[in-house]
């Protein structure tokens, strides 16, 4: 049933504010959802082509280099940190070759020289010669050196038995010095090894 209004004198009577027209939640349809917008889309496709490219570009060079191998297939010699035999110890120092060791020693067959101390002829001596290439002083002293035989047996220094012996001396750099290394008894002297302080690292050089 339809509500009545009383009509009034003069003509039609406009209707009520809101009349007719739809209310929310009453029939009239939820309004459309704005519409989802491609450009993400398209931007994480782009991402995606870049760093599937990146990648390949990466592959390509990888095998255009080659590994880091020559011509013929093979790694690169001298690239590997191992050493050649150009930077082998020389005999006498520890330096590699091409570069004069810190501590050069030559030793060779010498006559044994009877001193006033020495108890009877039964003695071995040495000739040895040291040079100092390093930049600081170097310390010899008799004690620092020691003969080993051909049947490996070592032999410390006889003390003042050979009128040669080697002097207790600080060597500059660039310095050197000569002497005999004597020990006791009659044997074949097959190396001489001279160790600083008797702490630091040994020297070896085979007798000649």
């Amino acid at each position: 049933m339809s509500q009545q209004y009383p009509q009034q004198p003069g003509g039609d009577v406009p209707p009520p504010p809101g009349w007719g027209v739809p209310q929310q939640g009453w029939g009239t349809p939820p309004p459309q959802p704005p519409k989802k917008s491609s450009t993400g889309k398209i931007l994480s496709f782009g991402c995606l082509g870049v760093v599937a490219l990146v990648i390949v570009i990466g592959v390509i060079a990888a095998v255009a280099g080659g590994g880091g191998k020559g011509d013929d297939g093979k790694a690169d010699a001298g690239k590997s940190g191992v050493p050649s035999a150009a930077s082998s110890s020389r005999p006498g120092g520890s330096e590699p070759a091409g570069k004069p060791a810190a501590v050069e020693i030559t030793a060779k067959k010498a006559s044994f020289t009877k001193s006033v101390l020495a108890d009877g002829d039964a003695y071995t001596s040495v000739s040895v010669t040291i040079r100092n290439n390093s930049g600081k002083k170097v310390s010899v002293n008799p004690l620092y050196f020691t003969v080993t035989d051909t049947n490996g047996t070592k032999h410390t220094d006889e003390l003042g038995v050979d009128d040669k012996q080697i002097d207790t001396v600080d060597l500059s750099p660039g310095e050197n010095i000569s002497g005999t290394v004597t020990g006791k008894g009659t044997f074949t002297p097959k190396y001489v090894t001279f160790t600083e302080d008797l702490f630091g690292d040994p020297v070896r050089v085979d007798v000649k």
